[in-house]
């Protein structure tokens, strides 16, 4: 009986095939910016516009406050959040992708006494080979099942590490490489970067003197070779992600305090970078041996009147010899990547404030933005300009991350099985984009 029902399906196959067309396969999204880190939704067969003001939402599930944005894997989905009763601490949940049930959750108490915006957990859960990697905003590291939330290793603050947080936490997301696991976690002692085994918790490398960043590390080929790429908060490196040996290093000391947030963002052989108050750095790498070099460095007089880009939240989106990003006060950019020059400016796609964000998504010609708002944009970017296709409303601004102009939302959404799941400090939200 399995034998005639694999054969029916060898045979759909090869129909598909010989008709030039793909069975539809879902895309997970299980780690911070995607399957790649990379910004890029792949999936096919989606809306080409909405069709009312109000996204239909597909389910809802109440959750507590926090920045950490939903990961998806498996057919469930992954954040943390922050609990205040009866203990203050931080939940790793794992809900059903289908309707938003709680599967199962995990609790670490811990104290945000000396944390600014305390409204929960920074870091996406990332997930590997049936395994959740969860930091928390003091340092709390820990690997989980995934499918049953049991603990299979755990790393400590003051225990394993000593953690020096900046002050808005700890916020990096972890990265999965082989046969390791490696988190920013800003420890003393060379060890800003850790690397563990991912299936026994057990240390196999630290690395950097460096103070933490915001930013989430990526990796990039490199002269024929695997780089792990941070952006801490004193320099942006290179490294070997098998044992940490440095291969480059580019300063890139704050004027004021650490404030990198974006994740860096590579095209070809050159590297992108900006801060809120430290303007930005457009960096060449050699093709032919492992070490880089800067283009342009350019930084206004301050975070109001800025240059090129003073990206906050923002991680922009550097393509055709171009970058897209948003400025410290929502300014929407275009620049001309080889010089930084601002190509335009567009203030429609969020309304202009201090630190005012939109995640964007590319898929394929177009770009899919969520804005502080909790509004979901359809757009094409190009040199000529912003061309807004489509907008419509998702979920509501809340205070908890910002008691400002009634509240944002500025967790990073996630997108697979064609869907969107977006979350602000009350509920996480699935809604369906997949063309009828």
């Amino acid at each position: 009986m399995a034998f005639s029902r694999q054969c029916v399906w060898l045979q759909m196959l090869a129909l598909f095939l010989c008709l030039g067309v793909a069975p539809a396969v879902s895309d997970d999204w299980p780690q911070w910016r995607g399957p790649h880190r990379d910004g890029v939704w792949r999936e096919t067969g989606l809306i080409e516009a909405f069709d009312s003001p109000q996204i239909e939402i597909k389910w809802r599930t109440p959750i507590g406050s926090g920045y950490s944005g939903p990961t998806v894997a498996n057919g469930r989905v992954y954040l943390m959040d922050l609990q205040r009763e009866p203990e203050q601490g931080e939940r790793v949940l794992c809900l059903n992708a289908s309707d938003g049930g709680l599967l199962w959750q995990h609790f670490q108490a811990c104290s945000y006494r000396d944390v600014s915006y305390a409204a929960g957990p920074r870091a996406s859960v990332t997930l590997d080979d049936g395994r959740a990697y969860a930091l928390g905003t003091k340092g709390h590291f820990h690997c989980l099942d995934a499918a049953s939330g049991d603990v299979l290793w755990t790393k400590s603050p003051d225990v394993d590490y000593e953690v020096r947080a900046p002050i808005w936490g700890i916020a990096s997301s972890p990265i999965v490489v082989g046969n390791l696991v490696i988190a920013q976690v800003g420890a003393s002692n060379g060890a800003c970067l850790v690397a563990w085994d991912k299936a026994t918790g057990e240390r196999r490398w630290q690395a950097l003197d460096d103070r933490a960043s915001y930013s989430a590390p990526i990796l990039i080929e490199q002269a024929g070779q695997t780089v792990l790429l941070c952006w801490t908060g004193d320099n942006v490196v290179g490294l070997d992600p098998t044992d940490g040996t440095t291969f480059w290093k580019l300063p890139f000391e704050p004027s004021r305090m650490v404030i990198n947030v974006s994740t860096p963002v590579v095209a070809g052989n050159r590297l992108f970078v900006s801060a809120f108050y430290d303007g930005a750095m457009m960096v060449r790498l050699a093709e032919d041996r492992l070490a880089a070099e800067q283009v342009w460095r350019r930084r206004g007089l301050n975070e109001r009147q800025t240059d090129a880009l003073h990206s906050m939240i923002v991680t922009p989106i550097f393509a055709h010899g171009h970058i897209y990003g948003v400025d410290s006060y929502g300014e929407l950019r275009c620049l001309d990547a080889a010089t930084g020059d601002r190509v335009w400016e567009d203030l429609t796609a969020v309304p202009r404030a201090r630190w005012s964000n939109i995640h964007m998504v590319q898929n394929g010609d177009r770009v899919w933005m969520f804005n502080e708002r909790g509004e979901l944009i359809i757009a094409r970017l190009s040199p000529q300009g912003f061309d807004e296709i489509s907008r419509a409303h998702l979920i509501e601004p809340t205070l908890a991350q910002l008691r400002q102009r009634g509240g944002v939302c500025w967790s990073h959404p996630a997108f697979a099985q064609r869907c969107i799941f977006a979350r602000n400090d009350r509920e996480l939200v699935c809604a369906d984009l997949s063309a009828k």
